[in-house]
């Protein structure tokens, strides 16, 4: 016996690929989950997935229609739930869920069931619950676009499975003694009048015990419910042990799809359709080896990634020729080709897409062709899609996301369709979801800045976010060998973040549309000419022109003094826009970095800044910081809003060493490495290795770094030098080196240096 269990503690001690233990592993998917309304700790949910899975499944402790789904500190399941929720603030769509009982009973709150985390497992690929008021074990192994649920009864003459269609019009029907199909309209926007969810139903035992649910109302005379509130209840006499197996699929398309989807499971055993989930997820995360830190650390970085491969999801389907199909959440009919959704550009376009671009550009390929049909079947490329365009947040990063892919190689799609929609989307704004397109830029393109005083919010971050964005247009239009007249628009409006600046207080600042800058002025006012953050978290969006921005605050050391500033100002705040404390300004307050902000998005770049006045080590000191204190692999594991993989991309991002401060330059600002080593499996079978010997204390300070046996003074890395393979080699040390990184020769790309040539 102690033998055994020596041996079982040495498993869980080897490193990746020495034994048993594999990258999925890691992978803890309760992280984040110990959020509510007033504080996230990354407002997650245990995905039951494959990576970019149409369909999600989730343990449902939330009542329907709360977006907080799941929550760690609950203690009783409401149903087993297909979500395609990608954040609690923008709600979920296409929802229904599963529930087995040993007792006819319908109503949510008097079905749920107690459960413990302690009989609990979950993985990407297996969910396992002890539901303990029905003594029934709930098992899920999840396809792209079906289930296997299976259920261990005890001696019942009244076992039971729920099926719960949500209400705002659903339909059930129970087919025959094993078959149920239906569907659900639940939705929280995005989509058509003729949405629809159809999923399907397939039980290994027939039922003897049948009822629809109609609005609340059991009634074991009915098969069928059309209502408001529609749901189900079948079951059967079963032994102790005894197991049922439930195949389920569904589709948006129509339930004919739906059975067609559900053929990714047909004939497959629960353990088979576990076992290759689990090898996907393995395919998957192995692309990024990390070695080398202990076993807490390796969970942080998978489940991060696990994170970060989730969104945005897969919207199509493949017919029963072989076609690939989606329902437009845009005209309500099917339409060939690919489609993704659930994903904010605004969060996303800063690190989730460009590690797409970089570790899986077979997606990336998908998902820009995606694009090209979002934009063919709404007139604009999405803002914020779940699963067509919604009203959230601000700015036009579709830009980024399309220049960011085609500049660094990404091919196979209609790139001159995607040309057209960047530059429509730079001079238009959807007559219904302002959110999508520019919600201003008649202002913009007239005067090079959206005023204060026009009644349009939020917009100095909208002004910042519009200049980055043209600067992504002219980088593309360039590639593509546009007419110089064409671009000159763009190329000037790049410049427009400066109109914004004010050089009395060093800050972005609210502007008229007169000229004067707005007043009265506080750097720590939330929201008003700013985004979920104050002018001390939106002065760094200056992305494509870090040295344009230290011109105007008076040259490096200036620079520097500024963004230590962030951290040394006190987390005061001024909270008067939002009329009380949001949950995105507590989350900075007790974080004791100051006024700096990661549980949002704004502000993750900035730490890197340091890379462009010349002291590079302070970025290496507050990286670390940042991975060390604000990420761990607990419920409480985020220290904000994940946000569809952006904020678990920049831990990825971080860990490897390097960041992509602006997508679209090709380059990766130089941050510090994490492990101890790391390989990064490319595209066509080539690896980039990371080096960092003795990286395993506090030694967080590159002493000396080396690219393919070169001594390596540069503060960035170049895209197409990395997706070449080699080898980065760094030497680490406890102290900082004030003498590597500081030339002008080794700060990364600015616009302004561009246009001094």
């Amino acid at each position: 016996m102690k033998l055994t269990k020596i041996l079982i503690m040495l498993l869980a001690l080897a490193p990746f690929g020495a034994g048993a233990i594999e990258p999925v592993d890691y992978v803890s998917t309760l992280v984040g989950t110990q959020s509510k309304h007033s504080l996230s700790t990354g407002n997650t949910y245990p995905a039951i997935a494959m990576p970019w899975g149409m369909n999600f499944w989730t343990p449902q402790t939330g009542k329907m229609g709360d977006g907080w789904a799941y929550t760690y500190d609950a203690d009783k399941i409401r149903g087993l739930k297909q979500t395609h929720q990608p954040s609690p603030w923008i709600n979920d769509y296409g929802q229904f869920s599963i529930l087995p009982t040993t007792r006819t009973v319908f109503n949510e709150d008097e079905r749920a069931s107690w459960f413990s985390h302690k009989a609990e497992t979950a993985h990407p690929y297996y969910y396992k619950v002890y539901l303990a008021d029905y003594d029934v074990t709930a098992e899920i192994a999840p396809t792209e676009r079906a289930a296997v649920f299976r259920f261990t009864y005890p001696e019942s003459n009244e076992s039971r499975i729920v099926v719960d269609a949500f209400d705002n019009g659903s339909y059930v029907k129970i087919i025959d003694s094993r078959h149920i199909a239906g569907y659900t309209t639940k939705n929280s926007g995005g989509v058509p009048e003729n949405f629809r969810n159809y999923f399907v139903i397939e039980s290994d035992k027939p039922f003897t015990y049948t009822a629809s649910v109609k609005d609340g109302q059991i009634d074991p005379s009915s098969k069928e419910a059309n209502t408001n509130h529609a749901g189900a209840i079948v079951g059967f006499s079963t032994r102790r042990g005894e197991q049922v197996t439930l195949r389920v699929a569904s589709s948006f398309i129509s339930e004919e799809q739906a059975f067609q989807n559900l053929k990714e499971v047909t004939g497959k055993p629960f353990d088979t359709v576990a076992q290759q989930g689990r090898k996907s997820w393995n395919d998957i995360l192995g692309r990024i080896e990390a070695k080398g830190r202990d076993t807490d650390q390796l969970r942080t970085f998978y489940s991060c990634l696990y994170r970060s491969v989730l969104f945005p999801r897969v919207f199509y389907e493949i017919d029963k020729d072989g076609n690939t199909v989606h329902y437009s959440p845009h005209t309500g009919e099917t339409c060939p080709g690919y489609y993704f959704t659930d994903t904010g550009f605004w969060d996303t376009f800063r690190s989730l897409f460009p590690l797409l671009n970089l570790v899986y550009p077979e997606m990336s390929t998908k998902m820009q062709e995606g694009l090209v049909n979002c934009y063919k079947e709404s007139g604009f490329l999405p803002e914020w899609a779940s699963p067509g365009h919604r009203g959230c947040m601000v700015g036009n990063n579709s830009a980024s996301v399309v220049a960011d892919a085609y500049l660094k190689g990404i091919r196979g799609y209609d790139i001159e369709t995607l040309w057209e929609a960047v530059v429509h989307g730079a001079n238009a704004v959807h007559p219904t979801v302002p959110s999508t397109g520019r919600l201003g830029f008649e202002f913009y393109n007239k005067l090079g800045y959206v005023p204060y005083n026009v009644g349009i919010n939020e917009n100095v971050a909208r002004t910042l976010e519009y200049a980055y964005d043209d600067w992504c247009i002219y980088q593309l239009g360039l590639k593509l060998g546009k007419k110089a007249k064409v671009l000159k628009p763009f190329r000037e409006r790049a410049m427009n973040y400066q109109k914004v600046f004010d050089a009395e207080t060093k800050l972005m600042r609210g502007r008229n549309e007169d000229g004067s800058f707005q007043s009265p002025f506080s750097p720590l006012k939330w929201g008003d000419a700013f985004t979920e953050g104050n002018a001390w978290h939106y002065t760094w969006s200056v992305f494509h022109d870090p040295e344009g921005l230290i011109t105007l605050m008076g040259g490096k050391e200036v620079f520097a003094q500024m963004l230590d500033s962030v951290f040394n100002v006190p987390p005061l705040f001024d909270d008067s826009y939002y009329g009380g404390v949001i949950h995105e300004i507590r989350e900075m307050q007790i974080m004791n970095m100051g006024n700096y902000a990661h549980g949002n998005q704004p502000i993750q770049h900035m730490i890197y800044l340091y890379d462009w006045a010349s002291q590079p080590w302070k970025t290496q000191y507050w990286i670390r910081e940042a991975m060390d204190r604000l990420y761990n692999a607990q419920p409480d594991g985020y220290c904000g809003d994940e946000d569809n993989g952006q904020t678990s991309a920049w831990y990825v991002f971080s860990a490897m060493g390097f960041y992509p401060v602006c997508p679209g330059s090709g380059q990766y600002a130089i941050g510090t490495p994490y492990f101890p080593e790391m390989k990064v499996h490319l595209a066509e079978g080539k690896t980039l290795t990371i080096h960092a010997s003795g990286n395993l204390g506090d030694d967080r300070y590159i002493g000396k770094m080396t690219f393919n046996g070169e001594t390596y003074d540069r503060n960035y890395l170049e895209h197409n030098d990395l997706i070449q393979g080699g080898s980065i080699d760094y030497t680490m040390q406890s102290t900082p080196n004030r003498n590597r990184g500081i030339s002008d020769a080794s700060l990364p790309y600015s616009f302004s240096k561009t246009q001094k040539k």
